[in-house]
């Protein structure tokens, strides 16, 4: 009996790729953890930390979602839905992260509690993009 039935794994990223797509997640997620931090404590360095953090998560998202978009351009006819889809999430979760930051930008008493809900969202954002990311941008059956 013939095996007719193959898939194809994604193809992993590049490993620059790859690095500058691990910063992003565990940086919004300690910014979500300080800001969790702040709303228990009143410590007013919790935003602080958060606001860094969020820093952080920008600049690392910011490179990766270039390297993303490049590659989508550059794929021509091996260009996927996941490619699109990868794109839009880490631009989604760069747009809300800049708007966290701005709003990490505020007193600290004003920053609560917008500034943990876009944490918690943009973290939640940061871990799909990682999953697809991580999973490869071609993939299917064939």
């Amino acid at each position: 009996m013939v095996d007719t039935h193959r898939t194809t794994h994604g193809r992993a990223l590049h490993p620059l790729h790859a690095i500058l797509l691990a910063f992003p997640l565990p940086l919004f997620l300690g910014a979500l953890l300080s800001d969790w931090a702040y709303s228990t404590s009143y410590q007013v360095q919790w935003t602080n930390f958060a606001s860094w953090l969020i820093a952080g998560a920008l600049l690392g998202g910011g490179l990766a979602l270039l390297w993303a978009l490049i590659e989508w351009v550059i794929s021509g006819p091996a260009r996927t839905a996941r490619h699109a889809v990868y794109f839009l999430v880490l631009l989604a979760m760069w747009v809300l992260g800049f708007i966290n930051a701005l709003v990490h930008a505020k007193d600290a008493w004003a920053a609560m509690p917008a500034g943990l809900w876009l944490s918690a969202i943009v973290t939640v954002l940061a871990l799909v993009a990682s999953l697809v990311g991580y999973s490869g941008l071609r993939g299917g059956v064939k």
